[in-house]
């Protein structure tokens, strides 16, 4: 996807977020977060998107993290989301391509590193919001939730502080059935999750969770469903009913269990 595609979606996603906040109000609690209200939801993308323009505005080249939100009255909280959404949009509009800033996943480049982590953070917490609020989900294009996927496979959860992790190794494919090459084979072990592309002349037929999704060795587990349902399941955001799983049904649980980033 490009730059632009991903401030698109976080312009619209943020918005949308911080309609869905002041619908469901402050003392609403966040389903897929049970530890939370909306409150406390607001207030940490609030200061996530703070932290992002600043990086992206001031080249920061150190790793930081976000600084603490205001002590601010609940009738302030949702103007200062919107107004923190507005000025992340905007740094990201005008940074130049060859933005030099510090960025915690590989990318092509720092400025696609925080418009794309930006935009995904802002999407999965646009639901959390809606949800919050007992509203319909704004759908995700299917470009976009498929890159999610990506991200979350082969850079989250690649890092050292993932804690999926099995004590015997097992692989595990991931397929979403809408979406050209979105198709993953994650290979869990006591270390970090090591994913890969699956490649296309070695996947098995769809929905069959055998055959050679990786130089001929079968997977314990295939789970398949549109990219925005993958997307938002691995999220924990959506149950897993909503998929087809083939094969060891405990990978799923696990990654329930463990998979909070």
């Amino acid at each position: 996807m490009e730059i632009t595609e991903f401030v698109e979606t976080l312009r619209l996603d943020g918005s949308l977020l911080a309609d869905a906040a002041e619908e469901a109000g402050l003392d609403a609690s966040v389903p897929a977060c049970p530890e939370w209200q909306v409150r406390d939801l607001v207030t940490h993308i609030g200061r996530v998107h703070r932290w992002a323009t600043e990086i992206v505005a001031q080249g920061v080249q150190q790793p930081s993290g976000p600084a603490e939100a205001p002590d601010l009255p609940d009738g302030e909280l949702i103007s200062w989301l919107r107004e923190g959404h507005h000025h992340l949009v905007l740094a990201l509009h005008s940074a130049p391509r060859d933005l030099d800033a510090w960025a915690f996943l590989p990318a092509p480049s720092p400025l696609t590193f925080w418009a794309r982590r930006q935009a995904h953070e802002t999407s999965v917490h646009r639901v959390d919001a809606q949800q919050a609020a007992g509203a319909s989900l704004t759908p995700l294009p299917t470009a976009f939730a498929a890159d999610g996927i990506d991200e979350l496979l082969t850079g989250l959860h690649a890092r050292e502080r993932s804690g999926i992790r099995t004590d015997v190794p097992r692989t595990l494919r991931l397929r979403a059935t809408d979406a050209p090459d979105a198709d993953w084979t994650v290979h869990l072990s006591e270390a970090p999750p090591r994913t890969v592309r699956t490649p296309a002349d070695a996947r098995s037929v769809p929905g069959s969770g055998s055959g050679s999704p990786e130089q001929g060795k079968a997977v314990d587990c295939t789970i398949e469903g549109p990219a925005e349902e993958l997307y938002l399941t691995l999220w924990n955001r959506r149950p897993w009913d909503a998929l087809t799983i083939t094969g060891d049904r405990e990978l799923p649980e696990l990654w329930r269990e463990r998979a909070g980033v």
